[in-house]
């Protein structure tokens, strides 16, 4: 995977607000800017957004559900015991919230991209195998490290924009995890922490590295490719040339920004299987049901062209 072109920017402005009372008693400011409606929900959903005027993501998805999706994560033989909780993932969303991250378009479309983040993060932090009680799915953020990295992740090819730093290693950390010293620059850089120097920080800090993984989520590998977010909300069109390569909005686009061709285009295997199984298994928990989980194009991408094809090197970079 090539260095991400751009950080994202958050834009305020000030107008003349109106405050509200939502259904569930939670205060709402709400303006018109140009016509257009925008909201603050407070700490959760903060900027004066479109996003912010529609359910916060613990409006719909609650404590007890993600306790559900990650019911194994602090049993004695998990290699995270007592790092990844509800809280963080809630605090570290706030920020991408009135960005739409888990805020747009009507609650299901809503759930549907919470469901689609956790299941990638409850597949690529799993430690389950076929037999383990409550079956592979059950034991999502079961890691928040690679446990025996084969190598130090360092690219000398970014010794001018992103040097390795003396006695750090770049292998796997976070809920999405993060691979190559080029990567922890630049996700640092955008969320404004230090991980080149300290890639450690991803494997300390549950909220830091829930951020990280929802910036890799809703940020475009590069201009003119959809982010996983646009996969799952609708923002993605595709163009003459996605349609030639069977590429179409749903999740089995999302593991194609996320995996390319390590997972895609290479028929019904195994490693995207496993994904696919956890997100069905997340959204019957969360109360959705699979069965909006769409059609088997939209499902899978066992014959999607990669977005983005890469080398041997970028495909443990995701």
């Amino acid at each position: 995977m090539e260095t991400k072109s751009m950080c994202l920017l958050v834009l305020s402005v000030l107008f003349v607000m109106v405050s509200i009372v939502d259904a569930d008693t939670s205060p709402v400011l709400v303006k018109k800017i140009k016509g257009k409606r925008v909201c603050d929900q407070g700490w959760e959903c903060k900027g004066w957004s479109e996003y912010c005027c529609n359910l916060t993501i613990s409006q719909y998805f609650d404590y007890y559900q993600f306790e559900n999706l990650f019911s194994k994560r602090n049993t004695p033989v998990a290699h995270a015991v007592g790092f990844w909780d509800f809280k963080s993932f809630i605090t570290a969303s706030a920020i991408y919230q009135p960005l739409g991250f888990g805020t747009t378009g009507n609650k299901t479309t809503q759930m549907l991209e919470v469901a689609a983040f956790l299941a990638h993060v409850g597949s690529q932090t799993s430690c389950g195998y076929g037999v383990a009680t409550g079956g592979p799915t059950a034991w999502g953020l079961c890691y928040n490290k690679e446990m025996s990295p084969m190598q130090d992740y360092c690219d000398d090819n970014y010794k001018y924009t992103y040097p390795c730093a003396p006695g750090a290693v770049y292998f796997g950390r976070g809920a999405l995890p993060v691979f190559w010293n080029y990567n922890y620059g630049y996700i640092g850089d955008c969320i404004k922490a230090d991980l080149l120097h300290h890639p450690e920080y991803l494997e300390q800090n549950a909220t830091l590295a829930f951020q990280a993984a929802i910036f890799q989520w809703i940020t475009p590998l590069k201009k003119g490719l959809p982010s996983a977010h646009d996969c799952m909300v609708g923002s993605f069109k595709p163009t003459k040339n996605d349609t030639l390569s069977n590429r179409v909005p749903g999740f089995g686009c999302t593991m194609n920004i996320l995996y390319g061709e390590r997972t895609c285009g290479k028929g019904d295997i195994d490693d995207m299987n496993t994904i696919i199984t956890h997100y069905l298994y997340y959204l019957d928990l969360m109360g959705l049901g699979r069965e909006y989980a769409g059609s088997h194009e939209v499902l899978t991408c066992a014959e999607q062209k990669p977005f983005n094809p890469s080398t041997t090197k970028d495909s443990d970079s995701s």
